[in-house]
């Protein structure tokens, strides 16, 4: 998708306050919702993902799953507010051995495991609103000997049941 797109700084690929802040991405939503709210805290309008299963209600960029996102920037930056619930995102990246491979962090884990082709980590979320800095470039490195190459898609994953 934006494999040709001049990239430095920040890139955005989600941007709540937007007027349509999902219109790059698919929406999976069984027993729950994905809307946007004004939140309390900080009185902006904000998405909120909400589900009976961590892994029926997500949101997946690029919508269309045989395209790639082509991000290049090693940098992935997500705002999240803690709401004590389960919560897991995923990132599929592109290492210079040309494999993808994939990281996934939840708030719902004790440790961490790196396989082949995934490596899926705890994550600690603080109260209240939280700034999630994953550093690509690091994580592929550490976790497969290898050098990161490009951002081919993210996934977040919300649910309603408490953690």
């Amino acid at each position: 998708m934006f494999k040709n797109t001049f990239q430095s700084g920040f890139f955005s690929i989600l941007y709540s306050v937007g007027s349509k802040p999902l219109q790059i991405w698919d929406k999976s939503v069984m027993n729950g919702h994905i809307k946007r709210i004004t939140d309390n805290d900080i009185q902006s309008l904000v998405l909120e993902l909400m589900g009976t299963n961590v892994s029926t209600t997500f949101i997946t960029c690029p919508a269309e799953p045989k395209r790639s996102l082509g991000i290049k920037l090693p940098f992935l930056v997500m705002i999240i507010k803690n709401l004590k619930k389960y919560f897991t995102f995923e990132v599929l990246i592109l290492d210079d051995k040309k494999i993808r491979r994939r990281f996934r962090a939840s708030n719902y884990q004790s440790t961490t495991r790196v396989k082949p082709f995934i490596c899926t980590m705890p994550m600690r979320l603080d109260e209240g609103w939280n700034q999630i800095q994953f550093n690509l470039c690091d994580f592929t490195r550490r976790a497969y000997g290898t050098n990161y190459v490009e951002t081919l898609r993210v996934q977040v994953h919300y649910t309603s049941v408490g953690s």
